[in-house]
């Protein structure tokens, strides 16, 4: 997937180079972010995921990568909504960079490739990330349970938010 840089107020969406994966790994990797993520597979794996295939970005402060924010797009004609996901290093976290990133996002998605409806699926008890998600213009569409493996192994249950383009 060929992705464009998109610049926000204070930060750079960029498409992923080779050597991002490596510094996004150590950053899911570390306290603050592991524990909302599944539990870490072989360091390959890891790598490929934060791949997604193309269609992910690395966030830039100031020149540094300090964070991830993928996407999945679906296509279909009568099913044009996209999945997002997102994490950020700790020292970034908690300064309004993650809402940044995330309308830098799904301006570009909607203006560029037309999309309306746009989802996010923290844990329930990541209110941190429930907080800024809602900031952004997410909304509650309720509990999936026991959806994700978390990063001690135990199923937990995610919130399921979605924000309409026109309400960005």
């Amino acid at each position: 997937m060929n992705l464009p840089a998109i610049d926000g107020e204070r930060l750079r969406l960029r498409p992923l180079d080779a050597r991002d994966v490596d510094r996004l790994a150590e950053i899911v990797g570390a306290p603050g972010v592991s524990e909302w993520w599944s539990p870490l597979d072989t360091p390959e794996a890891v790598r490929e995921d934060l791949r997604n295939e193309g269609a992910a970005f690395g966030i830039e402060v100031d020149g540094d990568l300090v964070g991830w924010l993928a996407f999945n797009d679906e296509t279909d004609r009568d099913w044009q909504a996209v999945g997002i996901d997102i994490f950020l290093a700790p020292p970034h976290q908690g300064r309004g960079l993650g809402p940044e990133a995330l309308r830098t996002a799904i301006g570009w998605l909607a203006a560029e490739r037309g999309r309306q409806r746009f989802t996010i699926d923290p844990a329930v008890a990541n209110e941190r990330a429930i907080a800024a998600y809602t900031t952004v213009g997410f909304r509650p569409v309720g509990v999936m349970r026991n959806v994700e493996r978390g990063a001690d192994g135990s199923w937990h249950d995610n919130l399921l938010m979605d924000l309409l383009a026109e309400e960005l």
